[in-house]
């Protein structure tokens, strides 16, 4: 498994709440602004879909429980 693509992340859109924390502390750049409003009136954050490292830095450094979840890939045997 290339380590460029060990995790997978999950961004609940109705609860991100748009200060963009994650995609400063993303190391691998894979988050990003997203273009459409959740309910709250906030511009989501956004995943890219491939190239995450599973670290979880986004993770920690969101302030909103729940909002992102890492799910980290197993490597194949």
């Amino acid at each position: 498994m290339d380590v460029s693509d060990r995790g997978d992340v999950v961004i609940a859109f109705h609860l991100c709440k748009g200060c963009e924390l994650c995609v400063a502390s993303c190391p691998a750049k894979v988050l990003a602004r997203g273009a459409t409003l959740n309910r709250q009136g906030y511009y989501a954050v956004t995943y890219a879909g491939s190239g995450c490292r599973g670290c979880g830095v986004c993770f920690y450094v969101c302030p909103e429980p729940g909002a992102i979840t890492v799910r980290v890939k197993k490597a194949d045997a």
